[in-house]
């Protein structure tokens, strides 16, 4: 879906995101914007008409704050889970992250003592080449994707490993898990392609499935990685871009802080396509603990 802007309605949506951030901070309860997320999708499907009503959106109500964040789903549906579908569906492509092995930062923070094996949620798992490599340490692996071909693939992968992994084909916020269940919650991918409204629920999601004193570990797009793109122009041009690329003061500015502190950030190491390790210096690798108790 390809959605036309005019620019009354960018101004719009600009000045509708403005106001979000500031219900976000006074108002919402992260866990009813969650649980709101799965609600959205038939919004999706309504968004759909778009191009059959001369690029306009549908007329819709807004009166509460999650029919702001509703409205704004509806409007990036096209990076929903038909993309990601034919994204993996095509398995020869030429992609750097389409290989074996995990995250070079992954083995390197299991292999510096900074991890130990345990119970392990991962969000947007792809192809299951982490999720797997987790599993085969005997780690308890429960694995969330939104795309039915990348869960397939991941299944296929998990089988012949002999690595027994739980798999979840579903947005992760509609994923079922026990609240302070997990050791590690790990995301190599699904992070930088949320939208901006949703970060705060995500960092939600992430409080709620660790521990306390709970590792988490995220792979995301370096501002040369991503698509360059404002969070303001997301919602002009109704579209992540790509991927979204952050800053490594973003970054410490949503997890280096209650209650989330970073134990590391850096740059990740190129590894050229070789294995046994996955690399790319496009790609932030950082280390975050939940700090506890609730």
């Amino acid at each position: 879906m390809r959605v036309l802007l005019t620019d009354a309605l960018a101004l719009t949506l600009a000045a509708a995101h403005a106001e979000l951030l500031g219900l976000q901070r006074n108002v919402l309860q992260p866990t009813d914007r969650a649980r709101g997320f799965a609600a959205s999708h038939a919004l999706m499907q309504r968004a759909s008409a778009v191009d059959r009503i001369g690029g306009q959106m549908p007329d819709q109500f807004i009166y509460t704050s999650d029919d702001v964040l509703l409205m704004l789903d509806a409007l990036l549906a096209g990076g929903g889970g038909v993309r990601w579908d034919d994204f993996f569906a095509d398995r020869s492509k030429p992609c750097p992250f389409f290989v074996e092995w995990p995250d070079e930062n992954l083995v390197a923070w299991l292999d510096e003592g900074m991890l130990t094996p345990g119970r392990v949620l991962e969000l947007g798992c792809g192809h299951g080449r982490n999720a797997t490599y987790l599993a085969s340490l005997g780690c308890d692996v429960d694995a969330v994707d939104l795309s039915a071909s990348a869960i397939e693939w991941a299944r296929e992968r998990a089988k012949l490993a002999g690595a027994p992994v739980s798999f979840q084909r579903c947005s992760i916020f509609d994923a079922t898990f026990t609240a302070g269940s997990y050791d590690l919650v790990y995301d190599a991918g699904c992070f930088h392609h949320l939208a901006p409204h949703r970060r705060k629920d995500y960092a939600e999601l992430v409080r709620r499935a660790l521990k306390p004193g709970g590792s988490y570990g995220l792979v995301c797009f370096r501002p040369e990685g991503g698509s360059g793109y404002t969070d303001q122009q997301v919602y002009e041009r109704a579209s992540l871009g790509g991927g979204l690329g952050y800053t490594e003061d973003r970054l410490r500015a949503m997890w280096d802080k209650a209650p989330f502190s970073v134990r590391a950030l850096r740059q990740m190491k190129k590894t050229d396509g070789q294995g046994p390790r996955f690399g790319e210096d496009f790609l932030w690798a950082m280390l975050a603990v939940r700090e506890g108790p609730d």
